[in-house]
């Protein structure tokens, strides 16, 4: 009885239905539209209940839909593999347009949690998401996003062993502050109330 219902099992568990190809891919269309970070295979499968296979495929056919081929329209994205992992980026030749639409057409004042993190990567750059959330003890993901948007930061390389990706503080930010270098800023150990905690290394 317990070898029949056991083989049973697994026949339902092989029987279990996959999710549709169209499926897959709006699913991995949906987690790449949140990730600020590329994400590997693996973690694609993982987070859409897919084979990696199956991704593999659905990413490659993300790839060709988003560049046009096949008669489609070429989207102003694209779907670019970084440091061992997949992400959405805006195609350079959008650059100038996007930068103005966040310079000149979304001028909202930064949030205090923006000028924190700001103050995080200005200071200790370059630096990963995960080491400025661990100096404010806080999610930073939506934040960075807004100062990468800015242009108040960008992307300076991707580590080949986590894929983490690292942040610095761009020309802009100088001309906000207006300063000529980082070597201008004020050196924050006084202005901490308990030393130097995260910034020990820092003036």
């Amino acid at each position: 009885m317990s070898t029949s219902g056991s083989r049973g099992g697994d026949a339902a568990a092989e029987a279990a239905p996959r999710p549709a190809v169209t499926d897959i891919e709006r699913a991995l269309e949906a987690i790449l539209m949140i990730a600020d970070e590329p994400l590997s295979l693996v973690a694609l499968a993982t987070a859409v209940g897919a084979p990696v296979p199956a991704v593999r495929q659905s990413i490659e056919r993300l790839v060709a839909d988003y560049d046009g081929e096949h008669g489609g329209p070429r989207r102003g994205f694209e779907l670019r593999e970084v440091g061992g992992g997949w992400r959405l980026y805006v195609r350079p030749e959008h650059d100038a347009v996007v930068a103005d639409f966040v310079l000149t057409q979304n001028p909202t004042r930064l949030s205090q949690a923006a000028l924190e993190t700001l103050a995080v990567i200005a200071y200790k750059q370059p630096i990963s998401r995960g080491s400025i959330a661990s100096i404010r003890a806080v999610n930073v993901d939506s934040v960075v996003r807004t100062l990468v948007g800015r242009g108040l930061i960008t992307e300076a390389f991707t580590d080949p062993e986590t894929g983490a990706i690292h942040y610095e503080t761009t020309d802009l930010l100088l001309t906000q502050l207006g300063i000529n270098s980082l070597d201008e800023l004020p050196p924050i150990s006084p202005l901490l109330p308990d030393g130097a905690d995260g910034f020990d290394d820092l003036r």
